[in-house]
């Protein structure tokens, strides 16, 4: 009788999801969690995290702590490309701007006076088929006035799948690589590239974010098969290798960063609660740190290994280690009531707890 009520079925399922034990504590999980990724890979993300996030210094001058922008923002998506360049602000870059569309402009404006917010981005139903052409040019030029200047896009929070909108930004990638930028490439970015691998293919500074239904449709599209999670790493390895030349973070339980040449985890336990919009701070976080390791040539402390001294995959590793951080101290005082924005006000204290200011 029991066994068949709806009560003891929800209780039974509550139980397999904290690992198979009622008593399961919050460091049990994180255990875990950490054997689950392979401690041979697991990356040193507190070293990481210092020796790549520069001091503060009152001779800088505005925009040398980072200059970012974010390319997203539609008529249904206005949160995502905010999430990401306020992360980005919150981290510690100086500048934050969006690119979107018109409608999309007054709504993330309205969000904070913080961020530089650009209405440049057009969708097919307010172009006519005749003007296409033209509009697209004037799109990228009014995009390319700016680029030159940025340290690192982030391309597809918000961006929405209108093929207009989509051929614009894929021209806005090209010019990107022709003026060396890193990029990072997210949300709708994903659906963009997965079709179009010739956009990123062997261009060393571009990092893909996928979440599990993106990378399924990567390996699907460019390794012909289905995800093997019993090698995921090994099969991380072949995805990026295949591409060529970039840096691919695979989200998860545990994050798994490829560049081609090696894989690293980071598996510090974050927060159960998943509420939308944690994959933006991902990406605006990793491209402030992306933008902080190139700009520190590499250069990395004593106590790294060797072989990470490519900053994206170094920028990856600081932005996984720093947004799980924050989820966890989110969720440690708001619990099941955590949203995106909770865990942007932490990180600051995230990083704070790792590099100090002072």
């Amino acid at each position: 009788m029991l066994a068949s009520s709806a009560v003891f079925r929800r209780q039974q399922f509550l139980i397999r999801s904290l690992g198979g034990f009622g008593d399961c504590t919050y460091q049990n999980k994180r255990q875990q969690i950490k054997a689950m990724s392979g401690g041979y890979i697991e990356a040193d993300a507190a070293n990481i995290l210092r020796a790549i996030t520069p001091s503060l210094d009152p001779n800088r001058y505005k925009g040398q702590a980072g200059k970012i922008a974010v390319i997203g923002g539609c008529r249904e998506y206005t949160g995502a490309p905010y999430f990401a360049a306020i992360s980005a602000l919150k981290i510690g870059a100086d500048l934050s701007h969006v690119f979107c569309t018109k409608d999309a402009a007054p709504v993330i404006k309205s969000y904070s006076p913080e961020l530089i917010v650009h209405p440049v981005l057009e969708e097919s139903y307010s172009v006519r088929d005749e003007e296409k052409k033209f509009i697209a040019e004037r799109v990228l030029a009014e995009v390319d006035k700016w680029l030159e200047r940025f340290d690192c896009l982030v391309i597809g929070p918000g961006l929405g799948r209108d093929p207009f909108l989509l051929d614009c930004v894929s021209e806005i990638i090209r010019h990107a690589r022709q003026n060396n930028i890193p990029m990072v490439i997210d949300g709708d970015g994903l659906f963009l590239i997965t079709d179009n691998l010739h956009l990123v293919s062997n261009y060393p500074l571009a990092v893909l974010t996928p979440n599990v239904n993106e990378y399924k449709r990567l390996v699907k599209n460019v390794l012909l098969a289905e995800v093997d999670e019993q090698d995921a790493p090994n099969q991380l390895l072949s995805l990026a290798k295949r591409i060529g030349g970039l840096t691919i973070l695979r989200k998860g339980r545990a994050d798994l960063i490829s560049d081609g040449e090696t894989v690293k985890s980071v598996s510090i336990y974050g927060s159960p609660r998943r509420c939308g919009g944690q994959g933006d701070i991902l990406s605006g976080s990793v491209a402030v740190f992306v933008s902080w390791a190139q700009r520190q040539g590499f250069v990395t402390d004593g106590n790294l290994a060797t072989s990470l001294k490519n900053p994206t995959v170094l920028g990856c590793i600081a932005g996984s280690a720093l947004l799980r951080r924050a989820a966890s101290l989110a969720f440690e005082n708001k619990k099941r009531s955590t949203l995106t924005t909770d865990i942007i006000e932490f990180l600051w204290r995230s990083l704070e707890d790792i590099s100090p200011a002072h």
